[in-house]
């Protein structure tokens, strides 16, 4: 029998399809599936139509066979089959799909969806098949035909026998290597997770014999396998149902089985696009956060369907990293795919539905805060740093889509607060908003800083995470209102006779502070006098856009470019401290240049930071006492 050559260009084309253009051997099963479905399809659209077809929707299914022994695997179909011209042209032709000539000549409906576009999806057989063997008969045609193909070297089609229309693809599988496992294929429950995970929304229904273990007749403890018909797929995907019909718990039975989550998801939302863009999307929150949610190994993205197909398991295009935490789906017809269906190209319909997704989780986010606020609390206690790194990242593009969902604990109350409580809860006097950093609420609580603020009646939020000073610098001010760190230099809470008096004081004590300053040895930008503290004798405050708090997190990070706040040392005039350095100075300086070490290191300790040298900070304590 004469062997035919492939008219696609050349041997080099085939092979670049079979080794180049998928990157998963296991995707064959769902092209030939969807193959299957597409001629289904074509069968079912003229049966609207045409009557002789005898057939209704239900009479349609796929069917897949395993021999273990033969090493093969059928694909068989009851669609509308291809006649010998239709296997040349189709099979002989590579990129050729009659799929996509067949939706452009017809009008069709929502309920008659075609899914193959490229015709290239067939030669993914030959990634696992040393040879593939087509059997087709086309509908209302006497004659049967059979395409077979060893690969690249070409094909052979003849005459066969076949009692019905439709199409069987017979794949003889290679032999294993000790590279790649091939018998993995002929396994029952592989070819079940793999349609589950690929095609498990084939609107028709994909069989199986399916073995199961039951007790021998007569026996009590003899179990023997019987075979039946199983269906594989669950056919109509949840998120094409009407919401109506849906109740919660079958949104949350969805989630917990479809991304194996032992609890219910927080929250759900159904969403059906029509417009510019026609999606349907399952967008899901978790309960808690997954275990690596914060590491590198997270991977984000939404899993993304055309037509019920999974053609990613995680697209990460369709989430911004703020929103890295939500889990759920998303189904198109509107994709432009890679020829391989495997991947996207990045284009104008996936940037828009992942634009609309943006908006529609913000939307759920708002009305969560704003109508069920403990939900929402829980929410940002699993979730919320993933929202602060959004505000600070991308040099703060996002922060005006973001800020309002941000949630602080303040010295208030037990409960956090969101930015516009805060600036909602004012006095009139006050003109900025205060926070203070630290590594827990008590901590903070107890920081000398606070206590000027907290005498003004003025709330402090507490900045617990790492990136919170971060984020709010790159914010810079809400409402109009600027951003102050308790610990700002150049915090202003006196009046104007409180600050003259000051002045005054600090002037007489400057050749004191000089000696204190040169004490430290560069530590420390300066030594002054303070007024925001009341029962503390020091404190320690930064001057410019770099705090002490940051130093602390840049530094930890693994580099060897350091950075360092640019620190001020105040004294408290009005504690008893101040009056033993007074003493000291012109008398013993130095006494007082040691006191000055001292009080250095206490401020140290206070903000969490350790002392330079613990040893000469202990002998320095033994001495003085």
């Amino acid at each position: 029998m004469e062997k035919k050559a492939f008219q696609a260009e050349s041997k080099k084309l085939l092979d670049m399809m079979i080794h180049s253009i998928y990157t998963h051997k296991e995707i064959f099963l769902r092209e030939l599936i969807s193959n299957a479905s597409d001629a289904i399809d074509k069968l079912y659209f003229q049966s609207l139509t045409d009557d002789s077809v005898g057939m209704n929707k239900d009479d349609f299914c796929i069917r897949i066979d395993v021999d273990k022994d033969a090493r093969t695997i059928s694909i068989t179909d009851n669609g509308i089959g291809m006649t010998a011209e239709e296997l040349e042209h189709n099979l002989g032709t590579i990129a050729s799909s009659g799929s996509l000539q067949f939706k452009t000549d017809n009008k069709l409906g929502e309920d008659q969806q075609i899914i193959g576009q490229f015709g290239v999806g067939f030669y993914s057989a030959f990634m696992v098949a040393k040879r593939v063997t087509v059997y087709s008969k086309a509908f209302g045609q006497d004659e049967a035909y059979q395409w077979t193909s060893e690969g690249v070297e070409g094909y052979t089609i003849h005459k066969c026998d076949k009692a019905t229309h439709g199409t069987q693809i017979v794949l003889e599988l290679m032999e294993d290597s000790e590279e790649e496992n091939y018998s993995e294929f002929l396994e029952q429950y592989r070819i079940q997770a793999l349609v589950k995970k690929y095609s498990d929304y084939i609107r028709f229904p994909i069989q199986m014999e399916i073995g199961h273990q039951v007790l021998a007749d007569g026996t009590e403890d003899e179990y023997e396998t019987q075979y039946t018909l199983d269906t594989l797929n669950s056919m109509v995907p949840l998120w094409r149902k009407n919401r109506t019909e849906l109740t919660d718990d079958d949104y949350n039975n969805f989630y917990q089985e479809k991304f194996v989550d032992y609890m219910p998801p927080m929250a759900y939302k159904h969403v059906h696009n029509e417009g510019m863009i026609s999606y349907d999307a399952l967008l899901y929150i978790p309960s808690k956060a997954p275990y690596d949610f914060y590491s590198r190994d997270y991977e984000k993205g939404l899993q993304l369907y055309t037509n019920g197909v999974l053609i990613m398991d995680k697209c990460g295009d369709l989430l911004p990293d703020y929103y890295s935490f939500v889990r759920g789906l998303v189904d198109s017809e509107d994709l432009s795919l890679n020829i391989s269906r495997e991947m996207l190209q990045h284009d104008r319909q996936l940037k828009l539905i992942a634009k609309s997704i943006e908006k529609t989780i913000h939307s759920q986010l708002t009305s969560m805060l704003k109508s069920d606020r403990e939900k929402y609390e829980q929410f940002f206690e699993a979730f919320g740093l993933q929202l602060k790194y959004g505000v600070y990242s991308d040099y703060g593009m996002h922060k005006e889509a973001l800020q309002d969902l941000l949630l602080f604990h303040s010295s208030r109350g037990d409960k956090p607060v969101t930015l516009a409580e805060y600036v909602e809860n004012m006095p009139e006097s006050q003109k900025e908003i205060y926070y203070a950093t630290g590594s827990s609420i008590e901590r903070i609580k107890s920081l000398p800083q606070t206590e000027a603020v907290l005498e003004k009646g003025y709330e402090i939020l507490f900045f617990l995470d790492n990136v919170d000073e971060f984020a709010v610098k790159t914010m810079m001010s809400y409402q109009d209102k600027q951003f102050k760190s308790v610990s700002a230099n150049d915090i202003d809470l006196d009046t104007e006779e409180e600050k003259k008096e000051l002045d005054e004081k600090k002037e007489a004590g400057k050749a004191m502070f000089d000696v204190m300053c040169s004490a430290l040895d560069g530590r420390v930008q300066r030594v002054t006098l303070s007024s925001r503290l009341k029962s503390h004798p020091v404190c320690l405050t930064s001057e410019g856009d770099l705090t002490l708090e940051m130093e602390k997190v840049l530094n930890a990070m693994p580099t060897e470019n350091k950075v360092q706040a640019k620190l001020v040392m105040e004294i408290n005039p009005k504690h008893p401290v101040f009056e033993r350095l007074t003493a000291l100075h012109g008398t013993d300086d130095e006494k007082l240049k040691k006191y000055s070490q001292l009080l250095y290191n206490q401020a140290l300790l206070i903000e969490g930071m350790p002392v330079d040298d613990p040893v000469a900070f202990s002998n320095l304590i033994c001495e003085l006492m």
